[in-house]
């Protein structure tokens, strides 16, 4: 009957139990489709999933945000109609055309030097899920690199 030991203690009205976060935070609100309220908590979303407020709700969503979409868009065909038709961690996300299941999109806290002051010259990363620890993807004169950040007053 009930899922949880906490679940139970919902039931009762209870202030007792307390939820685990999982990882990884939720996308923006307009982003979820829902209107429902399907879960209160992580611990009511299977796997990965979190418990992400929807524009008039809460639904179990896979994590992360898109990418932003590229100017020269991809393929217009409709590779999927949802995160829930990708594997794993991926989401399904517009390509400029059509939808296709892509990687969550990772941004960290802080602001990235000025690519003047960045002198190397390749693609080692597109977003900052890619960077190891307090690294961020930055843009250098003519490519992308981890590089340490600069954390802005409020995000110490």
């Amino acid at each position: 009957m009930f899922k949880t030991e906490c679940d139970y203690m919902d039931r009762l009205k209870l202030t007792l139990c307390v939820h685990a976060v999982k990882p990884g935070r939720c996308p923006k609100p307009k982003k979820i489709p829902a209107c429902a309220e399907s879960c209160s908590y992580d611990g009511q979303c299977p796997a990965t999933k979190k418990c992400c407020p929807t524009t008039c709700g809460h639904a179990c969503t896979k994590p992360g945000e898109c990418p932003p979409e590229k100017p020269v868009g991809g393929s217009c065909a409709r590779y999927c109609t949802g995160d829930s038709d990708c594997p794993d961690n991926e989401k399904c996300c517009s390509n400029g055309c059509g939808h296709c299941c892509t990687a969550p999109y990772t941004v960290k806290p802080g602001r990235c030097p000025k690519p003047k002051k960045i002198p190397a010259c390749a693609e080692s990363c597109s977003d900052d899920g890619q960077c190891p620890a307090t690294k961020k993807c930055c843009p250098t004169t003519c490519g992308h690199a981890c590089i340490t950040q600069f954390l802005l007053p409020h995000e110490s």
